[in-house]
């Protein structure tokens, strides 16, 4: 059962970049528990960094969701919310709501987390968004 129904946007508005996103998220958290989460800068693929939302997962994992900025497209966390009552639940989905402008990560309990997202296609398609989603061992990610 879901919690949120599935949103569509129209073709002129996301080339299908977003619902890739949360199903990213949704394979790498769905039947675990958060540990923590925290904001932190990452190390980018071109030898930059970036702001990055950092989930640890019970199985020794991080998940990393990565902002995005190229010139008018961006995808970036503007703030999150974890319910620390409900951290000891398995999270059995995630959907999103507001034009995928809140991201809401939960167990049956309700939301475990929630994500406030800005984004941009910015002049579609030509940039990149969408955020830069890894999962990484705990040992690997130190």
């Amino acid at each position: 059962m879901t919690m949120y129904p599935e949103e569509m946007l129209s073709e002129y508005s996301d080339d299908g970049t977003m619902p890739s996103n949360v199903d990213a998220l949704r394979e790498a958290v769905i039947g675990h528990r958060i540990v923590s989460a925290e904001r932190t800068s990452t190390p980018t693929w071109w030898g930059g960094s970036s702001d990055a939302l950092i989930i640890t997962l019970d199985n020794g994992k991080r998940v990393e969701l990565q902002d995005t900025d190229d010139c008018c497209a961006y995808t970036a966390l503007e703030s999150f919310l974890l319910d620390p009552d409900k951290v000891d639940h398995i999270i059995t989905g995630v959907g999103t709501t507001g034009g995928f402008s809140t991201w809401h990560i939960y167990a049956d309990m309700g939301d475990v987390l929630k994500l406030e997202v800005g984004w941009s296609s910015g002049n579609p398609f030509y940039y990149g968004y969408g955020f830069n989603i890894t999962v990484k061992e705990l040992e690997a990610a130190a």
